[in-house]
Parts: C-alpha cells; structure tokens; sequence
C-alpha cells in the first residue's frame, strides 16, 4: 500500500508539501499540485481519514445522540437507529453514536468529529437546544420540542395517533376508555411523543364526549398486567383501551384475558407500536404502526440536504399515522 512518503518521492516534493495540498492549508502551485495529484493516481494512495477530512473539511460522520436509560426499550430504540446507520452508509457516512446523558455530549461531537447531528429521545423542553443552537453543522431532531422556531424535525405525529386509536374505539361503540402509557420518568421528562400521545386521546376523547382515563406503566409484563388489572377494578365499566408501551402490552393483553374480556369484541383495543412488535401477540387488536426505520432514514436525509445547501430551511415532518384493525392476520 503506498504511503504519504511514496507520492512525495514520485512528485519530487516533500511529504508536507503532499499533505498541504490534500488538505488545502496553503497555497500550492499548480504544476506542483498537478504533480502531487498524478502521482496520487499512478500510486492508487489512499489518503488517511483526517487527511482526506482536512481536504473537504468533512468528517464523513453522522452524529447520533440516543440515551438509553433504564426507562426506555432498546429494541424499540435500536429500529430508528437502525434507519440512521443504514442511510448514512448509503451516503458514505459512518455513524458515532453517543448512548449516555451527558450535558457535554452536544459540545463534544461538535468540537470538529461529525459533519452533523441526530438527536434522539427529544423533551418538550430539551435542555439540550441551547447547545444545538450554537453548532455551525446542521443538528436534526428525531422529536417535536414546543418550540421549535429555527429547528429540523422528524417524528412520527404521536398526537395525531391518538385521536386516530379514540376515533377507531368510539366507531366500535366503546365510550369509557383507558390509556396505557409510557413509563413515568419518560412522563415526568416530558419527553415529546409522550406527551403529544397523552395530549391526543385527551384532546379527541373530550370532543367527542367520552370518558377517557390515562395511566403511565413501568416498561414491563408485570407492569402492564398490574396496570391493567387495577384500571378493570377501579373502572369495571371501562369498554376500550389504547397502549402505547412496547414492553407493557403483553401484560395488558393478558390481563384483560384474565378478567374474561374478550379483546377485540366486548373491550377493543388500540396497540400504538412497532408492527413487527404487536404482530407477535397473536390478538385481534387494531395497530397504528411507529415507522422507526423510516424516521431514522428521513433524519438522515434531512441532515444532508442541510450540509448541501447553507440555505437550506429550518422544517418539522411528521409522519401521519395509519390504522390497521387487525393485527392477528400475517
């Protein structure tokens, strides 16, 4: 493999002078420029990274921040992550992907080592904006914030689902409904789709005149089960749920079995999920799909049209959400 010093050596130049024109630090001439590049191609070299870097002022990575806290599903995580790694291959970027809180993580990733950032796991508030605010590479927020004036979105449209699954159980006769939803820290946190989940059954309850009960479950069987069993108790009236909390859902369903509901039928039931995740529990309950890889790749997207164009303008998207009404059927 040929080496800094082996192009030097067939140009008749030193090897400083090579790398000041792979990294376009000072001027050079441009016989000698000319030289340096012909014996670049006669040698087949291969800049290193940060040389070739230097030269188009581009790192050829793609920043992304997803916390993994012990409240949130991995695996859930892990499809929009997924969506992110494979389109920035497709766009010849590799991806560094920083898993912890950390307050200085936007301030270290935008110290020169991405060309832009893709933030996950967005708060209605995020404390984290300020220093997005300050970065010169563009940032894209997998997540809605209240304010989003100068930012770029993507998401789904969590809001939107939830009237969606209220309007699908009102059509089925259901009037006193439950929401089963995201763990308390995620609520507490004020987390974005969360929020605008809660806001949406609520929203789209009260205007069509129907009760509506909304209660937060730890991300588990147990959980789901427990929450479930005590809303049948305290509500035995209740004729339709809505669960939006991966982990929980198994636990849901099995205990409304348990109370000798017939999912589906007498207590129709709304799954806002993954597909592939819902799809497994084998039940006649109606899905409104979360499209993760999509939304992973659209940020990605997004984040290159930004580097594309200084002028490209700040955008939210959100994804509209579809209802199936069975997800039993392959």
């Amino acid at each position: 493999m040929a080496r800094i010093e082996d192009v030097a050596k067939r140009a008749g130049v030193s090897a400083s002078t090579v790398s000041y024109v792979l990294s376009g630090r000072r001027s050079i001439s441009e016989p000698t420029r000319q030289r340096v590049h012909e014996a670049i191609d006669a040698l087949n070299y291969r800049p290193h990274a940060g040389a070739r870097a230097l030269a188009s002022q581009r790192t050829h990575v793609i920043g992304l921040i997803a916390p993994l806290r012990p409240d949130v599903d991995v695996s859930v995580i892990m499809q929009f992550v997924a969506g992110v790694v494979t389109r920035s291959r497709s766009h010849g970027h590799d991806v560094l992907m920083l898993t912890n809180d950390d307050p200085d993580g936007v301030e270290r990733v935008a110290a020169g080592l991405v060309d832009a950032l893709i933030v996950m796991d967005v708060e209605s508030s995020d404390w984290r904006l300020p220093a997005m605010s300050r970065m010169a590479q563009p940032c894209i927020l997998i997540g809605v914030p209240d304010d989003t004036d100068g930012l770029s979105c993507i998401d789904f449209d969590f809001e939107q689902a939830g009237r969606l699954a209220v309007r699908h159980l009102a059509a089925t006769g259901a009037r006193h409904l439950a929401l089963v939803g995201s763990p308390p820290a995620v609520l507490e946190r004020h987390t974005s789709y969360a929020d605008r989940m809660v806001r949406g059954v609520t929203d789209e309850a009260s205007e069509l005149g129907l009760g509506m009960i909304t209660r937060s479950s730890e991300a588990s069987f147990a959980a789901g089960s427990d929450q479930m069993a005590a809303l049948l108790a305290e509500h035995p009236d209740l004729d339709g749920v809505v669960v939006h909390n991966e982990a929980a859902t198994d636990g849901v369903l099995t205990a409304l079995a348990r109370a000798g509901r017939r999912i589906g039928d007498d207590t129709p039931v709304v799954v806002v999920g993954p597909r592939e995740m819902v799809a497994r529990h084998g039940v006649a309950v109606a899905t409104i799909d979360i499209p993760g890889r999509l939304i992973g790749s659209t940020a990605v997207d997004m984040a290159m049209a930004a580097l594309g164009s200084s002028e490209h303008p700040a955008e939210v998207r959100l994804i509209a959400p579809r209802l199936e009404s069975d997800s039993s059927q392959p």
